[in-house]
Formats: C-alpha cells, sequence, structure tokens
C-alpha cells in the first residue's frame, strides 16, 4: 500500500441509540458498499480505527461522544497477568481447531444460546441462519472460525481475521455451560499465542469503553495500544483518557 493514495467513499448513518452506553446515541461512518473492499485495504483501515462487521466497514464517527477507543496488542510485548496465566492452566487440555468460516449448526445453535444468556436484550439473541453468518464472516478478507473444545465436546468459537501483518479478534461465543473455563479470556490469549506463531506482529481487539463493563475488559491485557489522536500509543488507558 506504500506510495498509493485511495479515496474510500464514506456515508454516515442516522444517529440511532448506542448498543454501549445508555443515553448516547451512536453514527457511525461506513465504508460505501458500492467500495471494492480487499483485504489489503482493510488491513491499512484498521491501523486507522475502522472495524468491520460482516462485509461492512467502519468507524465510530458521534458528534457528542468519542467513548469507543481502537485498542490493539503487541503480541511479542504481551505480559500475561496472574490470572491469565491461571486461565490458560485452566484450559490446558483444551483442544483447539482452525477451521474456515462456513455455517456450521452446531456453532449457530451455541451463538443462540450465549446470545440469550448474555445479551437477551439485544438484537442478536433473534439472529436468523442467515443473520448470524452474515455478521460474522466477510466475502473478502481471509476469516478463521476457531473451535474450542472441552472433554471433546464443542464450548466456544472465536472468529480471527488474518490480515498478513495483523490479526484481528471479531467475536467470540461460548456454551454458557463452560463459563467456569474462562474461555472468552483464554480465546485471546490463544491468539496472541497463535499471531506469534504466524509472525504477525499485532492482534487488534475492536474498542475499548471505559464506560461499558462489556468493553472495558481489554485493559486487562498489557501493555495495551490505544488509538489516540490518529497515533497508536502504549499506555493503560485509565491513565491517558
Amino acid at each position: 500500500m506504500a506510495g498509493f493514495v485511495i479515496s474510500i467513499p464514506l456515508f454516515l448513518t442516522e444517529k440511532h441509540p448506542c448498543s454501549y452506553l445508555d443515553g448516547k446515541n451512536a453514527q457511525p461512518a461506513f465504508v460505501h458498499p458500492a467500495f471494492g473492499m480487499t483485504a489489503a485495504i482493510y488491513s491499512e483501515l484498521i491501523k486507522q480505527g475502522f472495524r468491520r462487521s460482516g462485509d461492512e466497514v467502519y468507524s465510530p464517527h458521534c458528534p457528542d461522544c468519542s467513548a469507543c477507543i481502537p485498542a490493539r496488542l503487541s503480541v511479542r510485548e504481551f505480559l500475561p497477568s496472574r490470572s491469565q496465566k491461571r486461565c490458560m492452566q485452566k484450559n490446558s487440555h483444551t483442544q483447539v481447531a482452525v477451521k474456515p468460516p462456513v455455517f456450521n449448526k452446531g456453532h449457530y445453535e451455541m451463538f443462540l444460546r450465549y446470545q440469550t444468556t448474555r445479551h437477551q436484550d439485544g438484537s442478536m439473541a433473534k439472529s436468523g441462519k442467515k443473520d448470524y453468518i452474515n455478521f460474522l464472516k466477510s466475502n473478502w478478507c481471509d476469516t478463521h472460525f476457531v473451535e474450542f473444545s472441552i472433554n471433546g465436546e464443542l464450548a466456544a468459537i472465536a472468529v480471527v481475521d488474518d490480515l498478513g501483518d495483523s490479526l484481528s479478534a471479531v467475536y467470540t461465543f461460548f456454551d454458557p455451560k463452560f463459563s467456569a473455563y474462562g474461555l472468552g479470556v483464554y480465546a485471546v490469549l490463544w491468539q496472541i499465542e497463535w499471531a506469534k506463531t504466524l509472525q504477525r506482529d499485532y492482534l487488534y481487539l475492536g474498542f475499548w469503553i471505559k464506560q461499558c463493563r462489556k468493553m472495558s475488559y481489554k485493559n486487562n491485557y498489557q501493555p495495551l495500544q490505544i488509538l489516540k489522536d490518529k497515533q497508536w500509543i502504549t499506555a493503560e488507558p485509565s491513565t491517558v483518557l
């Protein structure tokens, strides 16, 4: 991409209630669907704070709020905490298999159980089969569905994009019956190690939101890098915001 300038058309959505912060409105800017998105272009956009949802690529552009802070980890600098080391030990016998991003009935049913248990009020709890797979996969990205199994039983799925120089953690869900294993944490830890194996530099974690418990957990992975004033800096978000 070096030496090339690409004009990317964006459009603003109408304001709508924020999914993360009560009383706030969201207004993301989306890359126009007519634009020919590629994995190489997205790899550059994610460095500028964009994310994907299915084939759609967007960035927060809320006029009255700047709570969504892009976050990533330099995988070679990551230092696990004591609790994260305990999580790795607890999952020492968890089996992992990297699969293609295709619809799987068992994955889908577990996704619905997860949504019903963890996000009862969210719209995804009623996702149809097409909605589910279109939310997670992309037609232009190198995406993997990583299966985590415990005692031979499917326990969790991590959806991961390989962007060439980095990995992006798209979404993770697990069977509520395995909640005690901390599979959300373990999925991130596994992706960090996988990124090292693939010689990728970063693991992108999406948006860190200080005021939202579901999004603030990313501060548990240190040293965390955040995008502030168009620059990636290494710091604890609580000390710089």
